[in-house]
C-alpha cells in the first residue's frame, strides 16, 4: 500500500472554487485507479470521481461538469479541481488508490481534507 495525503480542503463561499490535491508516499503513477470519494455529516462514503491509468475518467452525477480530476504530469499526485461549489459539496473528502477496484477496504486511503461551502 501507498500512505496518501490529501491538503487542499478549507472554507469557501458556494459559487467559489478549490483544489484538492493528493500526495503518495512513493510513486502513484503506475496505480491504475486513482479516486476521490467524500463523507457528509450522517451520510456513507461516495465516490466523486475516478481516475484511470489510461485517464479515462468517471464522475458522480452531482458533480459532472463542475468538477475535474487529473493526474498532472511530472506530479506525484491525483488533483480534484472543484468549481461552481455549493453548500452541498460540504464533506471530508478523502483520496483512494488502487490497482483492481474501487472503494476497498484492501486500497489505499487518505486521511481526508474537511470541505465547507458555505450559502
Amino acid at each position: 500500500q501507498v500512505q496518501l495525503v490529501e491538503s487542499g480542503g478549507g472554507l469557501v463561499q458556494a459559487g467559489r472554487s478549490l483544489r484538492l490535491s493528493c500526495t503518495g508516499s512513493r510513486t502513484i503513477s503506475n496505480i491504475n485507479l486513482l479516486a476521490w470519494y467524500r463523507q457528509a455529516p450522517g451520510k456513507q462514503r461516495e465516490l466523486v470521481a475516478v481516475i484511470s491509468r489510461s485517464g479515462s475518467t468517471n464522475y458522480a452525477d452531482a458533480v459532472k461538469g463542475r468538477f475535474t480530476i487529473s493526474r498532472p504530469n511530472g506530479k506525484n499526485t491525483v488533483d480534484l479541481q472543484m468549481n461552481s461549489l455549493k453548500p452541498e459539496d460540504t464533506a471530508v473528502y478523502y483520496c483512494y488508490a488502487d490497482n483492481f477496484r474501487l472503494g476497498s477496504d484492501f486500497g489505499s486511503w487518505g486521511q481526508g481534507t474537511q470541505v465547507t461551502v458555505s450559502s
